[in-house]
Parts: C-alpha cells; sequence; structure tokens
C-alpha cells in the first residue's frame, strides 16, 4: 500500500514537472522572441526543474525497465550466475547512492547553514538542490528492492529495455503492412 502511494506520487511530480517545464520554456521563448522581454528567473526554474526531473526519472525508469542495459555478458550465464552478478551490481549501486547520499547531506546542510539563496529567485538553494538527496533515496530504495528480489529468487537481473527486441518488433509489423496493402 505505502510503495503504491510512493509509485503514484512519483509518476504525478514527473507528470508536473514535464508540463511545468514545457509551459515555462514556451512562455519565455514567446514572451523573448514575440515581444522582446523575457522572465529573468526562467532559465534558473527550468534547471532546477530538469534535475528534479531526470533524478525522479531514474528512479522510476529502474522500477519500470526503461534503462537500457548492456547485459549480454550477464545473459551468458544461467540465473544463478545472473543472480550474483546482478546481486554484485546492485551493492555496488548502492555504494554509490551511500557516497552520493553523504556528500548531498554534508553540502545541504552547509547551503542551509550558510543561508545562501538562487540567483534569480528568493528560494534557499538547499531546498533548490535537495532533490539530489531526495532523488538518491528514492534510488537508494528502488535498488533495495530489486536486491531483496534477487535474495528471495523473485528476479535474476536488472530489467532493461531490449531496443534491439523492440526494433525487430516494429520492422517486422511493417513489413505485415506493406505485404497486406
Amino acid at each position: 500500500m505505502f510503495m503504491r502511494i510512493i509509485n503514484r506520487a512519483e509518476e504525478a511530480i514527473i507528470c508536473i514537472l514535464l508540463v511545468a517545464i514545457t509551459i515555462l520554456v514556451f512562455t519565455d521563448v514567446v514572451m523573448r522572441f514575440g515581444f522582446n522581454m523575457g522572465l529573468m528567473w526562467s532559465q534558473e526554474l527550468t534547471l532546477h526543474m530538469s534535475a528534479w526531473f531526470v533524478l525522479f526519472g531514474a528512479s522510476y525508469g529502474l522500477k519500470v525497465g526503461s534503462h537500457i542495459g548492456m547485459d549480454a555478458f550477464v545473459k551468458l550465464f544461467p540465473a544463478g550466475g545472473r543472480r550474483i552478478l546482478t546481486g554484485i551490481g546492485a551493492i555496488l549501486a548502492l555504494v554509490y547512492c551511500y557516497l552520493v547520499l553523504y556528500g548531498s547531506w554534508i553540502y545541504l546542510a552547509k547551503m542551509k547553514k550558510i543561508g545562501i539563496t538562487m540567483e534569480d529567485l528568493p528560494i534557499p538553494v538547499w531546498i533548490a538542490n535537495g532533490m539530489l538527496f531526495v532523488g538518491f533515496v528514492f534510488l537508494t530504495v528502488r535498488l533495495l528492492i530489486l536486491l531483496w528480489g534477487v535474495i528471495t529468487g523473485k528476479t535474476d537481473s536488472f530489467k532493461h529495455a531490449d531496443e534491439a527486441k523492440e526494433s525487430l518488433a516494429l520492422a517486422k509489423e511493417m513489413l505485415k503492412e506493406e505485404k497486406s496493402s
């Protein structure tokens, strides 16, 4: 239940960020080129919203398996070998997440202590850059779920997007359409 709420919130935030970035950039372009005036703060806000979008998207991509994987080597092994390699990969990724979380916690604490605000917006830097910590917490949770799946035998590898397989399916579909017409 809790993870379902988190998943929905994550999807909603990603959608809201994408729409907000698009509207903000479109409005700023129209104002700059149509009326020769623009929003001074739009570039900074767009940059930070894009960072939030990417970090939420990395976690979401791991969940749904949309990351492109280089798993040709891993697929050479039987299921047990794939589980071991995936477990090692997940542990190494968790170590990396820990390092980023630790470093971002120190950075954000210093920014809060100093009290710096963004250049064009009256928003504290530690809040604007807080997504670094939040995004890696989400990524850590996704990796822990994957590692638990490997440990319990529910999965033997990361989910990846298989672009070659998808491309072949699209090509076959196009050939069928050409033959039928």
